[in-house]
């Protein structure tokens, strides 16, 4: 009597297809990742620029406040207010100054709601700036020597030299066909008496 050895393999074969089968086509609910920094209630922001995180400084301004902490791309922080121009955004930010910071509005997107003008911090102070030798200084203050401009003296009137045309008929002048004629006589004077000299 041979034993068939493939006949328990069958029946778990058929059971995990069916098994398959169901969990396939039984829907799932899909979760989602909730953020665990969204305040319970008010306005909020939400970091949205390209960069992977953005500067939180201690003022609404970039040139007079100092970087408190950075918040990273994606994440959210509870809004407070805003600048006066609506420019920056003041949100809680542990660790900084009041445990509020300000952040740059074109880089966070505001939950939906109005929120209201804060006053910015005090300024804090600044360090003291480098002078400048004044005696360096002089040297590369050239003032510009005064000179006249120069006037437009107008050039003298031109004279044109009056053209006259001389006349054809002088009664002074000889006319040309009386001297090739005087000529022509001399010329036959002549001719006779060098022959006459030289015989």
């Amino acid at each position: 009597m041979t034993r068939n050895w493939f006949h328990p393999i069958v029946p778990l074969l058929t059971a995990l297809l069916i098994f398959g089968l169901y969990s396939a086509s039984s829907p799932t609910e899909a979760l989602a990742q909730q953020p665990t920094d969204v305040p319970a209630s008010g306005m909020f922001i939400t970091v949205v620029t390209d960069e992977p995180q953005i500067n939180v400084r201690m003022g609404p301004s970039s040139y007079v406040y100092p970087i408190v902490g950075t918040l990273i791309t994606g994440s959210t922080a509870p809004a407070l207010g805003r600048s006066q121009g609506g420019d920056w955004i003041q949100i809680e930010f542990p660790g900084a100054p009041d445990n509020r910071g300000w952040v740059y509005s074109p880089l966070v997107q505001v939950s939906p709601g109005a929120l209201q003008i804060v006053d910015a911090p005090p300024t804090p102070v600044q360090p003291p700036t480098s002078t400048v030798d004044p005696t360096l200084a002089a040297q590369f203050n050239i003032a510009p020597t005064a000179t006249r401009l120069p006037t437009f003296t107008p050039p003298p009137s031109l004279t044109l030299p009056a053209y006259v045309q001389p006349s054809s008929k002088s009664e002074d002048s000889v006319p040309l066909g009386v001297i090739i004629l005087a000529f022509a006589v001399l010329g036959l004077i002549g001719l006779p008496l060098s022959i006459i000299r030289r015989s």
